[in-house]
């Protein structure tokens, strides 16, 4: 296996949302990563979130299917779960029981809220989280509600991708200290992180306005997209003084004295209804001949469909298709240790035997716990 976290395994107790999204990255990048199913679910092929790992399907309510858990974490360097707080220690497999059984784990916990606090119990989705941190009230238009920006914010950058620094950071640790230990990843925490940069504006003075308004929430003209003649958008990023006015060039209004003050609040919302009127007299191929490669901070409003075949896209291999199915390649991308190609995931549970043999399991034992309803 290649990888940079080649030699590294981790259990990971089946879930929904940013869980699975941090096993997938932990496994794009080399990690063995064991999937462990509630018996009976059923999991499509098509899943992006689970590719690349073996899974095993048990009745994790018998004492039987906790102990195979038990024996596959005391062989593992890490294990997620993104349950509420309280539910993996009701199960018999809390962060005490396994750390006593091996001291070096790494125990990482996914929650919405938290493992502590007046909302630890309550359900709750990635809006909820983005809107209790502060950061949905941010996100829309001028004028308009809170929009949620679907869940990339929330479940997989303050989530699942928090929690697979976090691991790493932690067996790391690990690694030169011998001793595991427990890390409590929240989305609301999360979120809070992802705006410090905002936080930081605020504080300078430089955010002072409500969502809609500001330097990069569709506020400024020179930051925003723009609806094309043939119905399709580009996008804006001109910010740097150097970017704008190149844009200002290529746009013939190097010389419009109205738009040479770019910083100037009071104006932009004349200023965007100018460029969405000169936007709207080309179509979108037509203004990336003009704008592509020109150091204006520009590109194309790609759709789902359209971007895997974009001519940089492909260049970089920014999507592949396996097993019929396109996705997002890994990423980063490593120079010594490239990442693992993705595979798709096989039928739930179908990796059993072959896991319980590692940990010991003869044939008559596997077999008995099939015929007891154990193992899937």
């Amino acid at each position: 296996m290649t990888g940079v976290l080649s030699g590294v395994r981790i259990v990971e107790l089946a879930g929904i949302g940013p869980a699975p999204f941090c096993g997938m990255m932990l496994a794009d990048h080399g990690a063995e990563v064991i999937r462990v199913e509630r018996l009976g679910t059923r999991q499509s092929p098509k899943d992006i979130l689970r590719r690349s790992r073996r899974s095993i399907a048990l009745d994790l309510k018998s004492a039987a299917g906790v102990r195979i858990v038990r024996d596959l974490a005391i062989s593992a360097d890490g294990l997620i779960e993104g349950f509420r707080p309280g539910v993996t220690e009701r199960m018999g497999l809390g962060p005490e029981i396994l750390l006593a059984d091996n001291p070096r784990l790494v125990y990482g916990r996914m929650t919405g809220w938290g493992q502590e606090g007046p909302y630890a119990l309550d359900a709750g989705h990635d809006i909820n989280y983005l809107a209790l941190a502060g950061a949905l009230d941010m996100l829309g238009r001028a004028g308009g509600k809170p929009t949620p920006p679907i869940n990339l914010v929330g479940d997989f950058g303050a989530g699942g991708m928090l929690l697979a620094f976090g691991m790493v950071s932690a067996i790391l640790h690990a690694g030169r200290t011998g001793r595991g230990q427990v890390i409590d990843c929240s989305i609301l925490d999360g979120t809070a992180v992802l705006m410090s940069l905002i936080w930081a504006l605020r504080a300078e003075g430089r955010w002072p306005g409500a969502r809609g308004t500001n330097l990069l929430d569709s506020g400024a003209h020179f930051y925003e997209t723009y609806a094309t003649a043939d119905g399709k958008f580009v996008s804006i990023g001109s910010i740097e003084p150097q970017f704008y006015a190149r844009l200002r060039e290529l746009l013939g209004l190097d010389s419009d004295p109205d738009f040479d003050a770019q910083m100037d609040r009071s104006r932009w919302p004349l200023l965007k209804e100018r460029l969405a009127q000169l936007f709207s007299t080309r179509t979108c191929a037509e203004w990336c001949a003009l704008l592509e490669h020109q150091e204006v901070c520009f590109a194309p409003v790609l759709s789902m469909g359209e971007a895997p075949s974009h001519p940089h896209n492909q260049h970089r291999g920014l999507f592949v298709e396996t097993g019929g199915v396109v996705q997002p390649a890994p990423a980063p991308r490593f120079s010594a240790t490239p990442a693992v190609e993705p595979t798709m995931p096989g039928s739930t549970g179908s990796d059993a035997s072959a896991l319980l043999r590692t940990l010991g399991y003869n044939v008559e034992r596997i077999d008995e716990l099939r015929r007891l309803g154990v193992v899937g």
